[in-house]
């Protein structure tokens, strides 16, 4: 006869209850455990690892509880004031309980046609004595929600028979998520798994139609290893479309002026009104009626219309000190044209080309998911305004696109190295970045964009833009700080889940949030090495065996250097 699925399995009986207190459950491993693992089924099941989960029968109704700590029974006993008779080497295991379930049948109990119905909370609670036993993969694919619809595989569950990891397509994508982790604890390669698993979905769910549209800020070059079917954008290939007129008042005065110094009232006022007045006239020439347009209205403007728009505003006198703000402006206007770095931002508009179209067809195209952008080339102290542009304009975009056209193309943003461009402190350079990321964090879910923020410091990363996220995989976290930081995060049942942080093996992660069935302890997906991003780690041992580089190499490498190109450089007119 077939047992039922809500009948007590012997072979996974390990242990019995002796302790209650609320949700905290303590029971006392069989002495007769010697191995701490059962095999179940062809299945093998680890006993004690946190995370892992157990389970107490109560009639059809099962309670489900995260294992929390694994220790000896002296230990315990110690602890409680008890006095200590002889050798004791029982174990102690303890538990949160988090959930209950009952089976029914879809066939009313003719075959095996069971379906667990799981709830979280407790509406019941075990009694001393009881026993408690490991928990099936059957039922483990039910409370992960591997039956779910719209979800993506991340990885499988540790200690729990390898059972799936399952995350919500829309939660994790369209509430945001939060990947941190440690350098070399596998947070590229977690990106990674998830863009891929969100490619596969189409596939693996067998839709005629899937058109993801993916943008990753890239601030080190790795991900078009990853995804060569993708499109990459960059600096260095001349092919990325960012001019200067698509900057608002806010990132220009930023740019021009900067927030490392006083900004008067008047050097802001004289940028603006020069603004808005090339803003207006270059309206003309594109069929625009400049007299509905504002300061931040994306019209492409001309830097000698701007030029004539700032000296306009010049006081009649010859007073130096009046003249100055002025000069300032223009003196430093000058400089960054002349930057040979900046020539993707600042060189002149063609006055008759309106390329708006074309600048977000970069992010939003048909004929690919993934669309990289290269930011290794931008100087620091502009990569920051340049990440703001592309996040205001595709924010803006979703804005004023139609709530018909906003369901059909939601987008989905990768912001890489978080902490260097939505910093937690007030540096001049990420002002426009914070304000541009944090309203997409704050407000993008209305619109269709959802937001991937990667970072090795969460403590680093901008608190407003964290705390908007809504699900949570951390990887290995060494520091102290980060650590003590992330468990906030977690619900205080979980706090000991925060304990194995710092010895997370690479690729393993706490993966917790509304993404996420329950949390728990995950091992990202494998993915083979042309899938992964592209490990910048110099190999020391590989690299001594070869030649040391020749005169000629070095001044090939200089020229680069001094052209600020990595591509272009060799030639004279780069």
């Amino acid at each position: 006869m077939i047992p039922k699925p809500f009948e007590p399995i012997k072979n996974l009986e390990i242990g019995q209850i002796i302790e209650v207190d609320g949700t905290h459950v303590i029971a006392e491993l069989d002495p007769n455990i010697e191995e701490l693992s059962r095999v179940f089924g062809g299945e093998i099941y680890q006993i004690g690892q946190f995370g892992s989960i157990i389970k107490i029968h109560q009639g059809r109704k099962t309670i489900y509880a995260y294992v929390s700590r694994l220790r000896m029974k002296s230990e315990y006993e110690k602890e409680q004031g008890i006095k200590n008779e002889g050798n004791n080497d029982g174990r102690i295991l303890e538990a949160d309980l988090f959930g209950e379930a009952e089976w029914y049948s879809k066939s009313n109990g003719t075959d095996n046609n069971w379906v667990l119905a799981f709830e979280r909370g407790v509406s019941q609670f075990p009694l001393p004595q009881q026993k408690i036993y490991l928990t099936p993969s059957n039922e483990l694919k039910f409370i992960y929600g591997g039956e779910k619809k719209s979800s993506i595989i991340l990885g499988k569950h540790v200690g729990s028979a390898n059972t799936p990891c399952v995350a919500n397509l829309n939660e994790l994508i369209g509430k945001h998520t939060a990947i941190l982790g440690s350098t070399g604890s596998g947070k590229s390669g977690t990106v990674a798994a998830i863009l891929h698993s969100i490619l596969d979905y189409g596939r693996d769910s067998q839709l005629d139609n899937w058109n993801p549209q993916i943008i990753i800020l890239d601030p080190h070059n790795e991900y078009s290893k990853s995804f060569p079917s993708g499109s990459k954008f960059s600096t260095d290939k001349g092919n990325l479309i960012l001019p200067y007129w698509l900057l608002s008042l806010e990132e220009l005065i930023n740019l021009i002026i900067g927030r490392t110094e006083f900004v008067a009232t008047s050097q802001a006022n004289i940028v603006k009104n020069a603004l808005l007045t090339s803003r207006k006239e270059a309206a003309k020439s594109i069929q625009i009626d400049g007299e509905k347009i504002n300061v931040d209205s994306p019209i492409p403007f001309a830097w000698a219309k701007f030029i004539e728009g700032v000296d306009s505003q010049r006081p009649s006198g010859k007073d130096k000190k009046e003249q100055e703000p002025y000069n300032n402006i223009l003196n430093k206007l000058e400089t960054l044209r002349r930057d040979a770095r900046l020539s993707f931002l600042m060189n002149e508009w063609n006055s008759q080309e309106d390329s708006i179209s074309e600048i977000i067809t970069q992010f939003i195209n048909k004929n690919y998911s993934i669309a990289i952008i290269d930011l290794q080339g931008i100087p620091n102290e502009v990569a920051g305004i340049c990440s703001a542009v592309i996040c205001r304009t595709l924010f803006n975009f979703k804005v004023w696109e139609t709530a018909e056209e906003r369901e059909h193309n939601p987008i989905l943003i990768v912001c890489e190295e978080a902490h260097r461009y939505v910093p937690n402190r007030g540096d001049a350079q990420y002002f426009a970045a914070q304000n541009a990321i944090r309203r997409i964090a704050k407000e993008g879910r209305k619109y269709g964009i959802g937001l991937v923020l990667v970072s090795q410091r969460p403590s680093e990363v901008e608190s407003t833009v964290l705390s908007q996220c809504n699900s949570w995989i951390i990887l290995r976290l060494t520091n102290d700080t980060d650590r003590e930081y992330v468990k906030g995060i977690l619900p205080d049942s979980l706090s000991g889940l925060s304990k194995v942080l710092s010895g997370l093996r690479r690729r393993e992660a706490v993966f917790v949030g509304q993404a996420a069935m329950l949390p728990s302890r995950i091992q990202i997906r494998y993915l083979s090495d042309d899938m992964l991003p592209e490990s910048k780690d110099i190999k020391f041992d590989e690299g001594w065996q070869k030649k040391t580089i020749e005169k000629s190499k070095i001044a090939e490498v200089v020229l680069r250097w001094r052209y600020q190109n990595k591509i272009t450089a060799d030639k004279k007119d780069a």
